[in-house]
């Protein structure tokens, strides 16, 4: 039986400012391994969902569970250390220096050993190819370079759950190569890799899961072949399926059982 990363029960979050139920009871159970990614329209309550994970934010009421234990008392360290948050803007994370700097921080944080911080230091930087930009101010970088930079900075204290806000947004096609290197690699490695996206195109190809929210609630939970099939819940949710996907629906049929969600899947498709 698989074990579970992460599970919600009864989860419910109101703003105080304006009295806004942003979840509406949420139960929800990711496992160990999952690609998944959730997806709908702003304010459909993705990221303050993601945000209990590692405790950016609290249940108004309802439990959160991450890897097995209530985090009902758990401080924001604990629970990113075993969770590791990528934000959106990487302005809004990057605070140091110099990249060198900023990738130390969270395993000197953590508690790790000069040796086990230089260690992975050297392991995310010949991942990421960062060894030539150590000695240079991050917010001196391209967009797409900082992005990165925050990737490897998580990466860094290697967690059991790795959170990505967004993480398409602003990278060209070198950074989203490197993007889905570093997705697979931490499935590969057993670890659990959570998306929120509006990236369909993105999410279709990359995901074990898909998890689509609308008004504080989960509409579908299903692989993305599912999801992206069923029209009457993207209508709800506002979320259109992958360009590739809508193609081969126009070609094939809208009552078609099955689509493809890659280029790659519709030239196999039709060359056939």
């Amino acid at each position: 039986m698989a074990q579970v990363a992460i599970r919600t029960e009864k989860l419910v979050h109101t703003y105080p400012r304006g009295n806004v139920m942003a979840l509406k009871g949420v139960d929800l159970e990711i496992y160990v391994g999952d690609v998944v990614s959730i997806v709908g329209q702003n304010g459909s309550g993705k990221t303050t969902l993601v945000r209990h994970f590692n405790g950016l934010l609290r249940p108004t009421s309802g439990k959160v569970y991450l890897m097995g234990e209530d985090t009902t008392g758990q401080s924001v360290a604990q629970m990113s250390h075993r969770c590791g948050y990528v934000f959106q803007n990487p302005n809004h994370q990057i605070f140091c220096t110099t990249v060198r700097e900023e990738l130390m921080v969270a395993p000197r944080n953590f508690g790790f050993t000069e040796e086990q911080t230089q260690k992975s230091l050297e392991r995310v930087c010949s991942l990421m190819n960062l060894e030539h930009l150590l000695d240079k101010h991050p917010m001196t970088m391209d967009y797409t370079t900082k992005k990165i930079i925050t990737i490897a900075s998580v990466l860094m204290f290697s967690p059991e759950v790795l959170v990505l806000d967004e993480p398409t947004g602003g990278l060209d096609e070198v950074g989203r190569r490197m993007l889905t290197k570093i997705i697979r690699m931490m499935h590969d490695n057993g670890h659990t890799v959570v998306i929120i996206s509006h990236d369909m195109d993105y999410v279709a190809e990359n995901s074990s899961r898909v998890i689509m929210m609308a008004q504080g609630q989960i509409l579908d939970d299903a692989p993305p072949d599912k999801v992206f099939l069923d029209a009457e819940q993207l209508k709800r949710a506002q979320v259109e399926p992958p360009q590739i996907m809508q193609l081969d629906l126009a070609i094939s049929g809208k009552n078609a059982s099955s689509a493809a969600l890659s280029v790659e899947d519709f030239v196999r498709k039709y060359k056939r």
